[in-house]
């Protein structure tokens, strides 16, 4: 069984910073704040284990794209909005079904 592990924001930079130089990738290839943005909107439109697969699919489509900023916040912006219409959804159907 794991524990849970937080890290102080420091630390992600830290984390972000061996992300990036194992991997040769520019700085602003890990957009740490639009990635957390992201992970939040579909924990809590979706359900949280949604989070990691949602982030992996906006790099996989970013990436297939170019893999530049503009690629990376457009896949975002993307699934961010079907967060949302999911979320829309779900409470839609809840209404409708304890009418």
């Amino acid at each position: 069984m794991s524990t849970a592990h937080t890290l102080p924001p420091e630390a992600l930079d830290e984390w972000s910073v061996a992300l990036r130089t194992h991997f040769d990738l520019p700085a602003d290839a890990v957009p740490i704040a639009l990635v957390l943005d992201l992970a939040r909107d579909v924990a809590v439109g979706v359900a949280r284990p949604a989070a990691p697969l949602s982030a992996f699919v906006a790099g996989l489509v970013a990436g297939s794209r170019g893999g530049d900023p503009e690629q990376i916040e457009a896949a975002v912006a993307a699934i961010t909005k079907l967060a949302d219409r999911w979320q829309t959804r779900a409470a839609t159907d809840s209404v409708e079904g304890s009418a």
